[in-house]
């Protein structure tokens, strides 16, 4: 009895656990992946490809709309999609789409390439890293690197290589119909469900046939790391925590001991760095806006009569107009989001220095220093010491020569609470 209740439990746990890879092989993961091509998207993809390569799952769709983005992240995308075990498609979708520059090759990169009607792809031409130009030698380095990669990638998967080294060299592009006609891509798609079933039966190479009847579809999410870091990678983002984080460090500097201020920019500063790393950045534009900001901090120091705060507000603006310069137009800041920032932020700095400046020239109004200079009445005659009455209060008075009750003085100076007078009129005053 014993031996045959346990070959019928390991007869049901080997039933189950084969009904579990049954339904895993008839099953399609999506993602879905828009806007630039950044470190946040590449480990979004990565993470995506390896949890389908652990599943084993039937394929994995990547749904793709992409402007381009950092070479080393599609680089890192390219790998990933490459040493999957399942089948990867990617395709580009919705209509409207694009899948240009870095999200070419994710696109030759695939096992079945896919386009929805109204998609183009293509315009793979590399552009200089931090935002510079690049000088005729190192780009003829960069773009015959990219297109060595481009030739492999595309060979290996049997697509047209010569097409794609045109849209490296030439930054070529093509909507789906000529995509299709030119062997770039593999399938039209109206939609998902049309994709899957053109896919439905196809041979892969070194991976079988994918089996779709009847799929069970799961979307994969991206978590809230992913979103945080895709959010703070966008340059309007990144360029809004640089412009609070100055502000707030701005802040602390002219008010020591606020803290709350300086946190938070802190805080920004770090952030927007972050975002920087992940952006074509020009670093003269990150200068620019730097010395900026000492500029600011010297206007609270120095009578330059705003000359310090006009140098201020443009090396800001140009600073600002240069963060981004030659990125693509999605990767650069939108101009309703530069302009009003660039007034607020600049406004912010002159009207603080501004009131730093004053409190630092302007005479003490409270205090011992807050005397000097006042005019009081002699209460009780100084010879050489009396009393005085300035500010409201009766003070100890001392002087070089005697002073009669009733006569106006002014304050020379104060020492140890004991004022130091002078007579200012021979007019006496009733008591």
């Amino acid at each position: 009895m014993k031996y045959k209740f346990f070959i019928i439990t390991l007869l049901a746990l080997l039933l189950f656990f084969s009904a579990n890879a049954f339904s895993s092989e008839n099953e399609i993961y999506i993602i879905k992946s828009s806007g630039a091509i950044s470190p946040a998207t590449a480990d979004f993809l990565k993470k995506g490809l390896k949890k389908a390569s652990d599943d084993n799952v039937s394929c994995i769709i990547i749904e793709l709309n992409t402007p381009g983005g950092l070479a080393e992240s599609m680089r890192d995308i390219v790998m990933a999609i490459l040493a999957s075990r399942v089948p990867v498609v990617v395709y580009v979708a919705p209509g409207g789409a694009r899948a240009a520059s870095a999200g070419v090759m994710i696109t030759m990169a695939a096992d079945i390439a896919a386009m929805a009607p109204g998609t183009n792809i293509g315009a793979a031409h590399p552009v200089g890293a931090g935002g510079k130009k690049i000088d005729k030698t190192m780009s003829e380095k960069v773009v015959n690197d990219m297109v060595a990669h481009a030739r492999s990638v595309s060979s290996k998967r049997g697509r047209n290589a010569d097409w794609v080294e045109k849209a490296i060299r030439e930054s070529v592009s093509v909507t789906e119909t000529e995509a299709l006609k030119q062997n770039v891509i593999d399938i039209v798609a109206t939609d998902i469900d049309d994709l899957i079933r053109q896919i439905n039966g196809r041979e892969i190479k070194g991976k079988g046939m994918i089996n779709l009847d009847n799929p069970t579809r799961t979307i994969l999410e991206e978590t809230i790391r992913t979103k945080i870091l895709k959010i703070i990678s966008d340059p309007n983002i990144a360029y809004i925590l640089m412009m609070i984080g100055m502000a707030g460090i701005y802040f602390e500097l002219s008010h020591p001991g606020a803290i709350f201020p300086g946190v938070i920019g802190a805080i920004a500063i770090v952030l927007a760095f972050f975002s920087f790393q992940t952006l074509p950045v020009n670093y003269a534009g990150i200068l620019l806006i730097i010395l900026a900001m000492i500029f600011f901090i010297m206007e609270m120091k120095i009578t330059s009569y705003g000359l310090l705060s006009v140098a201020g507000v443009t090396s800001l603006f140009l600073g600002s107009l240069m963060l981004f310069e030659n990125a693509s137009p999605e990767l650069r800041v939108a101009w309703q989001v530069f302009l009003p920032t660039i007034v607020i932020v600049s406004a912010f700095f002159v009207t603080l220095a501004s009131l730093v400046f004053k409190a630092q020239v302007s005479r003490p109004r409270t205090g011992a220093k807050g005397l000097v200079g006042e005019i009081g009445v002699v209460k009780e005659d100084v010879m050489p010491e009396g009393k005085v009455f300035v500010h409201g209060e009766l003070w100890n008075a001392t002087s070089k020569n005697r002073i009669s009750k009733g006569t106006k003085v002014r304050v020379i100076k104060v020492v140890n609470l004991m004022l130091d007078v002078e007579p200012v009129s021979i007019d006496r005053l009733d008591n």
